[in-house]
């Protein structure tokens, strides 16, 4: 379950990504346009400490963007190079924004999801002290089986992280992950097998995959694979 606020921030998650995302490598659109959301979801922190957000944004008519997110109370250790800003919430105080790709929350949260056949988090809001639940705007779904063990991650040391064709490839002791970075059914779509071969095939490989307003066949959005001890 994601508890979530209502709260006002500054800056807002979209203003963070609209001047963050136009700097990064898989970036397509125009960094001048309207940024808008087109959907979004949460994983849970078992620690209840982080958020876990993927936000699905366009700018202007350009591609779907998938920008995965963490929020924090204090800095990340070792995640500077992942660091988008800072962003002051009006009931939890200061919060530092990464790019998820390099967070072991959201890696541990994601990889899970995947092998295990997992979803989303349940939202709920808090209104006037009452938690009422918040439709997503995004499905996930994981292909795994639910008694699949997932490697556990325990610092960002240990996460090294590039960017290949659309995509940012993560690499985090065991695991091995491709999350794809452009959302979009006007391009051509790659087929499982060009995604495989970023893999060792012997190894056992799940995705993630979502659907959202307008895109409601599934589409995949993360690949996850366990290196073999």
């Amino acid at each position: 379950m994601a508890l979530l606020y209502q709260a006002e921030l500054r800056p807002s998650k979209i203003e963070l990504i609209k001047g963050w995302a136009p700097t990064q490598p898989w970036f397509e659109g125009s960094a001048s346009a309207t940024f808008t959301s087109v959907g979004s979801f949460r994983f849970d922190d078992p620690n209840g400490e982080v958020g876990i957000e993927t936000i699905l944004v366009r700018a202007g008519d350009g591609p779907v963007l998938q920008v995965p997110l963490t929020y924090r109370g204090v800095p990340l250790v070792g995640g500077e190079a992942w660091i988008i800003g800072t962003m002051q919430h009006s009931v939890l105080g200061q919060r530092w924004v990464y790019d998820a790709t390099g967070d072991p929350a959201y890696l541990a949260a994601v990889a899970t999801a995947a092998l295990t056949g997992g979803r989303q988090a349940e939202q709920y809001i808090e209104i006037d002290g009452v938690r009422v639940l918040r439709e997503s705007t995004a499905v996930v779904t994981g292909s795994g089986k639910n008694d699949a063990s997932v490697p556990s991650l325990t610092s960002a040391g240990t996460v090294s992280t590039r960017h290949d064709r659309g995509a940012t490839v993560v690499e985090a002791g065991a695991l091995r992950l491709v999350v794809a970075r452009l959302l979009t059914p006007r391009r051509p779509q790659r087929s499982d097998s060009d995604w495989l071969a970023r893999f060792d095939d012997t190894a056992t490989t799940e995705v993630l995959t979502g659907t959202w307003t307008n895109q409601p066949c599934p589409q995949t959005l993360v690949q996850v694979q366990v290196q073999a001890g």
